[in-house]
């Protein structure tokens, strides 16, 4: 099966997935337990898992699957795949508990340390986002699918656009935005932050806090594939996946850079 039509069979389940998390988003109680991390866990968030999962089994290529809400599989066992899905099955669970609609369905598929496919679905906005290497970027929304193509920019261009988290701005992210000509900070939840740069909303988002593999597989060749970039912030060399150590290091997501 090429990349193309895998995306797109894909982007099926991701909606499917997503029409549960919605129907779980208009009831009263989320079940929310708190998980080891202290991170919170809904009902959504493994009903959501179960349906991807169960989708991605009955595809016509088997692949094993990394998810956040999956048992851990040892790296003795994952350095040797050649290809795996990387699942986040409701990234931004701290946004739809608040229910700002700031929340997404992620899969992505990973070859050899590389993300080569990843779907991203905004349920609430109804926006499906999805890439495969060498193939584009693309959005579909009301039934139309418009190719993604961020717009370039240089560094030291004024009010650049960065994404942040709504949170709080960290030490590193404060010392980061002193370097820019009077950014402009452009608040945004989960996998959205990526998604914002490769449509032209925003034009740099430095994540200089944890992440985990998951938080970013699918949307990273989003961005990629409409003309961005996801640095190492140390190495200066693309994010990598299936690592030993599944959290990912700091890194800085650039729109179009000149």
């Amino acid at each position: 099966m090429d990349l193309k039509t895998l995306a797109l069979e894909v982007t099926g389940i991701a909606r499917k997935a997503g029409d549960a998390i919605m129907e779980i988003y208009g009831e009263d109680d989320f079940q929310v337990e708190k998980k080891g991390d202290e991170s919170p866990l809904t009902i959504a968030d493994k009903t959501g898992n179960d349906i991807i999962c169960e989708g991605l089994k009955a595809l016509s290529v088997d692949y094993p699957i990394v998810s956040e809400e999956n048992k851990e599989i040892p790296y003795e066992k994952r350095k040797n795949f050649v290809y795996s899905w990387l699942v986040d099955p409701l990234d931004g669970t701290k946004e739809f508990i608040k229910r700002n609609g700031e929340f997404t369905v992620n899969i992505a598929l990973i070859h050899k340390g590389r993300s080569v496919l990843g779907v991203v679905y905004a349920p609430v906005m109804d926006e499906m986002y999805y890439a495969w290497d060498g193939g584009g970027a693309y959005v579909e929304k009301n039934g139309k699918t418009e190719k993604l193509q961020a717009p370039s920019f240089g560094l030291h261009d004024t009010g650049l656009g960065v994404v942040a988290s709504r949170s709080h701005l960290n030490e590193d992210t404060e010392e980061f935005l002193k370097a820019l000509k009077e950014p402009v900070i452009v608040p945004k939840g989960s996998s959205l932050k990526f998604l914002i740069l490769a449509k032209g909303g925003a034009h740099v988002y430095p994540r200089l806090a944890p992440t985990m593999e998951w938080d970013t597989g699918a949307a990273h060749v989003v961005l990629v594939e409409a003309g961005g970039s996801v640095i190492n912030h140390e190495t200066k060399k693309p994010l990598e996946y299936n690592k030993e150590n599944l959290l990912n290091p700091y890194f800085i997501a650039y729109g179009n850079m000149k």
